[in-house]
């Protein structure tokens, strides 16, 4: 579907772009979660996850199947220098890594303290682009320092009255890239969302979206995707996924050497986290290249490293081409599995680090499985600008899923 944003969509996005112009960015450019400017506020006082007790998960956690509660603790969630006028709490939940050992993700669920007047109260599952190695760039902890940059694009939901849960989705390993990981943190996170008593959630029965734009459309997607195989209990009810990195190899080449080469490097470090048979591919330069982006947060990242290739830093000219790197790019290429729940893809044609084509390919591989596609293609972008433009009609795409009208499909 090519076409135009409306005069209403655009004149509904004034306040997100303004939020662009402050600092917003989704994938590239980020401010790190430490101090930051005026109104967003510091996490002054606020133990980083690395050194709080509560992301730490009891022994024995592991015998516990996947979406057990293991911890709660009471929070406020902190934006614009105000808390969220949300019922908020954070838990640790058992879940998955990408090779599905288990492991334990922290998550936090706002719910709105005004009743819901339509039935079950929805529950939206947000993934912001955390892009990031470093726990203290989690969501988790940003959405109490008041540093969480995403906030601003989840407040419509809330206004619409939905739950909102957010879910570490990257894993205590940080492993940026890997989507098995990821999809099984937000799918784990939901499960915890709907177990916590006292919610006004209805458990399984209540209707569930999924949204998230760039590094948080993997996310989204690979929920989606793993869906029906891993938690087939959860009602997904919709799905948006903006600026989807679907086809790791092809952003590689869009982005390596370039402004951003910084996400190279933190997303092919974030993979050898998941697959620590990666690491053989580094060479000195490589090594010290992981020991210096350690756990820095994107934009960190991104500053430190443009303009650089990924072959500089390993023993092939051609590291994508070796064959322990095309085992883990295939693992995580969407599009093998299909969702069952219908999907929102949208996507910059001009999009200058995750090419239109990969939004392209995902939905021919979704809708060629049977699935129910939408893919909107905006010609007035680029990538991180669509964050904010596309987010009015993500909202608008779940709440007609939760209204229970039938989703529209531009499957050929």
């Amino acid at each position: 579907m090519r076409g135009r944003l409306s005069f209403r969509d655009l004149a509904a996005t004034g306040s997100a772009l303004l939020l662009l112009v402050t600092g917003v960015t989704v994938g590239v450019g980020g401010a790190s979660a430490g101090p930051s400017g005026p109104g967003w506020g510091s996490g002054a006082g606020l133990a980083e996850p690395k050194d709080d007790p509560f992301y730490r998960p009891p022994a024995g956690f592991e015998s516990s199947a996947p979406g057990t509660v293991l911890a709660t603790r009471p929070v406020s969630v902190n934006g614009l220098g105000l808390p969220v006028p949300a019922d908020s709490q954070q838990f640790l939940v058992r879940s998955s890594d990408a090779k599905d050992a288990p492991t334990a993700v922290v998550g936090t669920l706002m719910v709105p303290k005004a009743p819901y007047p339509f039935g079950d109260r929805p529950l939206v599952s947000y993934q912001p682009a955390t892009d990031s190695l470093g726990d203290q760039c989690n969501p988790s902890y940003k959405l109490r320092a008041g540093t969480e940059y995403e906030l601003p694009l989840m407040m419509p939901a809330l206004q619409n009255g939905w739950a909102v849960v957010v879910t570490d989705y990257q894993g205590p390993q940080m492993a940026f890239g890997a989507g098995r990981m990821a999809g099984h943190a937000v799918l784990d996170g939901i499960r915890a969302a709907l177990a916590l008593p006292d919610t006004g959630l209805n458990g399984v029965k209540t209707p569930v979206g999924l949204w998230g734009y760039s590094g948080g459309g993997l996310a989204t997607s690979w929920a989606a995707q793993l869906h029906p195989g891993y938690a087939s209990e959860l009602n997904i009810a919709g799905v948006a996924s903006g600026g989807t990195p679907a086809d790791f190899e092809a952003a590689v080449h869009r982005i390596d050497g370039g402004i951003a080469s910084g996400l190279v490097m933190l997303a092919s470090t974030g993979l050898t986290r998941a697959y620590p048979e990666m690491l053989a591919l580094l060479n000195d330069a490589g090594r010290q290249m992981v020991e210096r982006i350690g756990d820095m947060c994107v934009g960190e990242a991104v500053s430190a490293f443009p303009f650089r290739r990924l072959n500089e830093f390993t023993t092939s000219k051609e590291p994508l081409a070796e064959p322990v790197a095309k085992a883990v790019i295939e693992d995580n290429r969407m599009g093998r599995l299909t969702p069952t729940a219908p999907v929102f893809l949208y996507h910059s044609v001009w999009d200058e680090l995750i090419p239109f084509s990969s939004a392209e390919a995902l939905q021919a591989d979704w809708c060629r499985n049977g699935g129910r596609v939408s893919l909107y293609a905006d010609v007035l972008s680029e990538h991180s600008s669509l964050a904010a433009t596309g987010a009015p009609l993500a909202v608008g795409y779940l709440g007609s899923r939760f209204a229970g009208i039938d989703a529209p499909s531009t499957c050929p």
